[in-house]
């Protein structure tokens, strides 16, 4: 298996006078954090299972910014972004996949103004056009008929307005998608962008996360889907909090499509 998941780099790529298909951002959660971990090795699984020709930065991927930006610190977001824009463009990177809709809205919308021109594609839009192009087969397996929501993130869908991509995988797999009274346009924060995942709650009557876990126990799924390793952590949290992680999981899309087919 870990052959099987070898991640090449683009460090080792330049060496062998090669450029890859795509270069794959990990992202911070999904570098450092054991939860977003499991999410990159699912998506690192369908891109070996496509076929797809792909690198990652490893050690030369920093931070894109964004939380900075939120917070307020311009200054610190425009020195990672430089950074990260003069690696980017030494390689001559020209599309570029992630699974963390914070990177890809940086990546997309911010970096243009800075110097770093890319096509940025966030990874449920990329394992939609592989299904397309007959490059990778996804079915319905242990996940057919199972009763699922999804989570919009905000920066996949209010931001830049993708809300058909994970819901075109999810009915890959054969489920029964059912939708919370506030979904899409209308969607509610999971709580963690602008830079709130890393700081305590303000004072008031509930946190974010419970109110939009609760949205979510309304429909009564045995899965809430996500796209986004910031929501996956919120949702997660909030099932907890009701006690209903025995019978109520959080996965990211990526990861159904890879284990569906698993026992």
């Amino acid at each position: 298996m870990a052959e099987a998941l070898k991640v090449p780099t683009m460090a080792e790529y330049m060496v062998e006078g090669k450029k890859p298909e795509v270069l794959f951002w990990v992202g911070c959660s999904g570098s450092f954090d054991d939860r977003a971990k499991k999410i990159t090795k699912a998506f690192v699984k369908l891109l070996h299972k496509a076929g797809v020709d792909f690198a990652v930065l490893g050690t030369e991927e920093s931070c894109t910014g964004d939380p900075a930006k939120r917070a307020g610190n311009e200054f610190l977001f425009q020195m990672q972004a430089a950074t990260n824009i003069e690696v980017l463009n030494g390689y001559e990177i020209k599309k570029v996949v992630t699974a963390c809709p914070h990177c890809f809205n940086t990546l997309k919308n911010e970096y243009p103004v800075l110097g770093g021109n890319y096509d940025v594609i966030h990874h449920t839009q990329f394992l939609k056009d592989l299904l397309n192009e007959g490059r990778l087969k996804v079915e319905g397996g242990k996940f057919k008929g199972k009763r699922i929501t999804f989570h919009d993130p905000c920066y996949l869908g209010r931001a830049n307005n993708e809300y058909e991509a994970p819901r075109d995988l999810l009915r890959k797999l054969e489920v029964e998608l059912v939708e919370m009274r506030k979904c899409k346009k209308n969607g509610l924060c999971c709580g963690a962008g602008g830079g709130q995942m890393f700081k305590e709650p303000e004072p008031g009557n509930k946190d974010v996360n419970i109110e939009r876990t609760e949205q979510a126990l309304e429909v009564k799924p045995e899965i809430i889907a996500a796209g986004c390793p910031f929501c996956n952590t919120m949702m997660t949290d909030g099932v907890k909090n009701k006690e209903k992680e025995d019978s109520i999981e959080v996965m990211d899309v990526a990861e159904m499509i890879a284990n569906a087919d698993e026992l």
